[in-house]
């Protein structure tokens, strides 16, 4: 697709039609072009584009289709130099069960024996999560890689399995390892709101500057637009869930509190009755 989009005009300045958050967007901006998918992977895997010889997304779906029990969830399974199994996925609400979540993906990649294969012939199997929340309010971290270790020498049990989060909202706390890979750059791409931060983060790194030329091309065509528009739509009413939850938890909580007090108010009484009634 990059060869086509050689004469887009990206607009100057404005608001972006569609957050770059949305995970509608986020897989079909990754599946429209091979080149963006390859440069997001070698920043986050701390790899060169040139120690990608293939990236393939093994499990497609059609652009524009409606949204259905299957593709609900939007994570994209991709297959590494032939070698290596990756899922990937933007998670917009914090759902509160991503730890669970993450780990199922990782199993469901790493299940991939056919019968008659040995176990040493297991592919690794990487799970990354873009997440728009802190995962650990308590421990904030940037850019996050678990790996199954001995919790005593922290020894490597096998490398084959491998967890890593992208907290899009802790940019500031990026290390010098991740700003040397550019992860920043994919952070701050992804956290854009305006044409003009495109423009700044995309005039030195060619695959910034395709991902921003395909995400034009992309929210032009109507149908996907939709689909990004049904996504939106779907945030906001999980936000409006949400923040109701928290206000009848914090109600609960207070009503908890009063009725805890009402009782060693009421304890007190008593024990100050049976003091009377003994005098």
């Amino acid at each position: 697709m990059s060869d086509n989009q050689n004469n887009i005009q990206l607009p100057e300045h404005g608001k972006l039609t569609i957050p770059m958050t949305n995970d509608y967007l986020f897989r079909a901006l990754l599946q429209q072009n091979n080149k963006v998918l390859t440069g997001l992977i070698a920043s986050l895997l701390h790899l060169s584009p040139s120690e990608i010889s293939s990236v393939e997304i093994t499990n497609p779906i059609i652009l524009g289709e409606s949204i259905n029990d299957k593709t609900f969830f939007l994570d994209i399974r991709v297959d590494l130099n032939q070698n290596t199994l990756i899922n990937l996925e933007m998670q917009v609400i914090n759902e509160h069960n991503w730890p669970e979540r993450s780990l199922s993906y990782l199993c469901r990649e790493f299940d991939q024996l056919s019968a008659g294969q040995s176990y040493e012939s297991v592919k690794p199997a990487i799970q990354i999560g873009l997440l728009n929340f802190t995962l650990f309010p308590d421990h904030p971290e940037f850019y996050a890689t678990y790996k199954l270790l001995n919790v005593k020498n922290h020894t490597i049990y096998s490398d084959k399995l491998q967890l890593s989060v992208l907290d899009l909202t802790q940019i500031h706390l990026a290390t010098d390892e991740d700003k040397a890979c550019h992860i920043d750059f994919w952070a701050s791409l992804f956290k854009a709101r305006t044409w003009e931060e495109l423009h700044m983060l995309s005039q030195n790194n060619e695959y910034l500057k395709e991902a921003s030329e395909t995400v034009y091309h992309l929210t032009q065509e109507e149908k996907v637009r939709l689909q990004c528009q049904a996504r939106e739509d779907y945030y906001r009413r999980m936000k409006g869930i949400q923040e109701k939850f928290e206000h009848y938890k914090a109600e609960k909580i207070q009503s908890d509190a009063e009725i805890a007090e009402l009782k060693q108010q009421i304890a007190a009484l008593k024990k100050e009755l049976e003091a009377k009634s003994r005098e």
